[in-house]
């Protein structure tokens, strides 16, 4: 392998090995930090590959980096393999659970993850053939669902020495992003009352619930004086276990996104101001238990330009009139959503009868372009120039985070947009060895924007990641 084009064609000749450990994983899926099987699975078959693998980065057991050769430049693929509660789904385009309740790929990270791993493999294999210097890194990252992984990973320095990194995300369609998303804190609201029964004596209570209740409505209220950038999104997690039962104990679950982080934390402390006043006004006490969070993603314009050069030259993907019927049917089922996402940002609004999987290349997004999603890939943007890879992998019209993603994972719509991306980060990472002046510059305007805006860490010091024993190492 003497020439970076050959770098498609070897992962062509090896596609079945990652297309099978993405169904695994599928077949697997686990919640953030307890991703045991597929990060052994990842560093088991990394470490096979000639790779060191080194584990509990951040004090995360689940979180690895493979490396494998040696001086300038460092570069990395940064992996995921967490998925989501309650969106267990059969490997088909009917929505049905596998095991009602159970985890799903909402967010098809069993994808992302092997597909950044495809990519460390192959860049690996043609750093050694082709004679040339560099350093390869794969980082599994776990709990990019709302635990924020590659944060404590980030706060442990595990990225200081990046020369560029890559990362992907399946899609609706082909782009390397410019754009941004959004900041994010996560909070847990306990609020703490008297319990008595609610109809023989209900002044002799404190009702822990009737707090949450009047927390949420004034958060509400909120949402009418912030800017349009900010959202604010709950769920409770207790609210009392009986009616006649005056709650003692009630407890809400908080995501407060912006884009400045400044704003971030301005909003935020409004929220926890308002449940404060939720206790005064019931007579009870509530704790703030900060979670985790992230910052927004600082892209990098001239890794993006690489990426959709290197997309433009390979050309987009072509589905079959199968694998089109089998989205097409996805699509009936959501109707029209999705639809102003996709005209918004690529001005295409797809008829579900002719082209339900978007095989096209486009431009990359406007650096302008926020998304209202967060992703902890924001920390480690703000580490070394990043690029996010988009790639189509979805039904147009499947909301992410639903059965209709998780139906297309273990399909070979999923599997070519995976080696899709794998192709993209590989041999993007490729000219930046053989043509430093893309890196030079890369780095030039990332070290301009943090001079700018320098970065800091969003999770306190003294928050740290759930602590689990890793049984299968």
């Amino acid at each position: 392998m003497q020439s970076k084009l050959e770098i498609a064609d070897w992962l062509d000749e090896h596609q079945t090995r990652f297309t099978a450990m993405s169904d695994e994983i599928w077949d697997n899926p686990e919640l953030q930090f307890v991703e045991f099987k597929a990060s052994k699975l990842q560093a088991d078959f990394l470490e096979a590959e000639g790779f060191h693998i080194t584990w509990d980065l951040g004090g995360c057991s689940t979180a690895f980096v493979a490396e494998w050769g040696a001086g300038k430049p460092v570069i990395a693929f940064a992996g995921e393999y967490d998925a989501l509660p309650g969106l267990s789904q059969k490997n088909q385009n009917l929505p049905e659970p596998i095991s009602a309740g159970e985890a799903g790929h909402g967010c098809g990270h069993n994808l992302l993850g092997t597909g950044c791993l495809a990519a460390a493999v192959v860049f690996k294999v043609w750093l050694e053939r082709s004679g040339n210097e560099g350093t390869v890194r794969y980082y599994g990252c776990p709990a990019e669902e709302g635990g924020s992984g590659k944060v404590f990973m980030s706060r442990a320095g595990a990225f200081d020495d990046l020369d560029a990194t890559f990362n992907w995300h399946p899609w609706y369609t082909n782009s390397a992003m410019k754009g941004s998303l959004l900041s994010v804190n996560r909070y847990y609201f306990r609020f703490k009352g008297k319990s008595a029964h609610a109809a023989a004596d209900p002044y002799s209570g404190r009702s822990a619930l009737d707090a949450l209740e009047l927390m949420n409505i004034g958060v509400n209220y909120l949402r009418e004086h912030v800017t349009d950038d900010v959202r604010l999104h709950y769920i409770i997690l207790n609210g009392g276990l009986a009616p006649n039962v005056v709650p003692d104990f009630a407890e809400s679950y908080y995501y407060v996104r912006a884009y400045d982080p400044q704003n971030l934390e301005d909003v935020s402390q409004r929220v926890i101001r308002i449940a404060k006043g939720a206790a005064m006004m019931t007579d009870t006490a509530v704790d703030t238990v900060y979670k985790s969070g992230s910052t927004r993603v600082l892209s990098n314009e001239t890794l993006a330009d690489l990426q959709y050069d290197i997309m433009r030259q390979l050309g987009g993907i072509d589905f079959s009139a199968e694998e089109q019927a089998y989205a097409a049917e996805i699509n009936r089922r959501f109707g029209d959503a999705n639809i102003k996402t996709l005209v918004d940002r690529y001005g295409v609004a797809p008829n579900v009868a002719e082209q339900p999987l978007i095989g096209d290349v486009f431009p990359s997004v406007d650096k302008d372009h926020v998304s209202p999603g967060s992703s902890d890939m924001g920390d480690m943007s703000w580490r070394a120039p990043c690029s996010m890879l988009h790639t189509a992998a979805w039904a147009s019209r499947a909301a992410a985070h639903s059965w209709g993603v998780v139906a297309t994972g273990r399909t070979s719509i999923g599997h070519k947009g995976m080696m899709y991306a794998a192709k993209v980060m590989a041999l993007s990472a490729a000219e930046l060895v053989v043509s430093p002046d893309i890196l030079e510059k890369a780095q030039t305007e990332f070290r301009a924007a943090i001079e700018r805006t320098p970065y800091i860490c969003p999770i306190p010091d003294d928050v740290g990641p759930p602590q689990h024993a890793h049984p299968l190492r």
